[in-house]
């Protein structure tokens, strides 16, 4: 659960995230949130929101993180469409930059999407990019297809590796990435199903559609640096999330 907050103590508003009710009496989930709050707090980089404190009060476990007010990337999408190719890559990059960051020090986000990147609106200055949710989603169940064909987690930007059980690193957060950033120029996801389950299999098993067949002004060499980031194996996309964003602007010709 997520609340705005005041600090008393220095008067300034935080985002205060608090463990939920239902895993409070679980012993190992309380282990995994304050071990995971002290690993994701020790990763710098000033495109992730800073966390203030972390710790208990009368049982309840809390983060107190810096409170971003200026609204989400999927609400921009939303009500704006289609963002410039400018201001998208304006908004990969720090991202890519704060996942390197924390890939670095052995965290993988496993949920990067548009409601996740925060955007810091100052009137007379440029956006300030956030990521965020780096902490809670190391607590969640990976997306994945039972043999039975029902889908468990979310996979809306999961990556096939994701879904199949395989081995997970920081390449599952350039995939979901390579996701938002598609959305961010077309105002779509690459895969769209109906049904959760063909949702799943469409992402596992076809390729993801060419971008410019969904935003035709963009000039035809995004289509291969996001088809390379959208690659089924990990080891055909790029090394980092940085070298896919620098293709990704160097392809929009910025």
């Amino acid at each position: 659960m997520v609340f705005r907050a005041v600090d008393e103590r220095l008067g300034r508003q935080v985002a205060l995230k608090v463990m939920a009710a239902e895993m409070a009496s679980d012993d190992a989930a309380r282990y995994r949130f304050i071990r995971e709050s002290r690993v994701v707090a020790a990763v710098v980089d000033p495109h992730l929101v800073p966390i203030y404190e972390t710790g208990e009060s009368d049982g309840v476990l809390f983060i107190a993180m810096r409170y971003v007010g200026g609204g989400d990337l999927h609400s921009l999408v939303r009500q704006e469409g289609p963002l410039s190719a400018e201001r998208a890559a304006a908004i990969i990059s720090p991202v890519a930059s704060a996942l390197d960051a924390a890939h670095a020090a052995g965290v993988v986000h496993w949920d990067v999407k548009p409601a996740s990147i925060l955007l810091d609106v100052t009137p007379g200055r440029p956006d300030h990019v956030y990521l965020t949710d780096l902490w809670i989603n190391r607590l969640q169940s990976a997306p994945r297809l039972t043999a039975a064909g029902h889908l468990e987690g979310n996979v809306d930007y999961a990556a096939p590796e994701q879904i199949e059980g395989g081995a997970l690193d920081g390449r599952v957060d350039q995939y979901a990435l390579a996701c938002t950033a598609f959305e961010v120029l077309s105002g779509e996801r690459p895969f769209r199903r109906d049904e959760p389950a063909a949702l799943a299999r469409a992402v596992m098993n076809e390729s993801a559609p060419l971008l410019t067949s969904r935003r035709p002004d963009l000039p035809s060499a995004v289509n291969g640096v996001v088809a390379k980031a959208l690659a089924k194996r990990p080891r055909d996309r790029y090394a980092t999330c940085g070298e896919f964003a620098d293709a990704l602007r160097k392809a929009l010709v910025l």
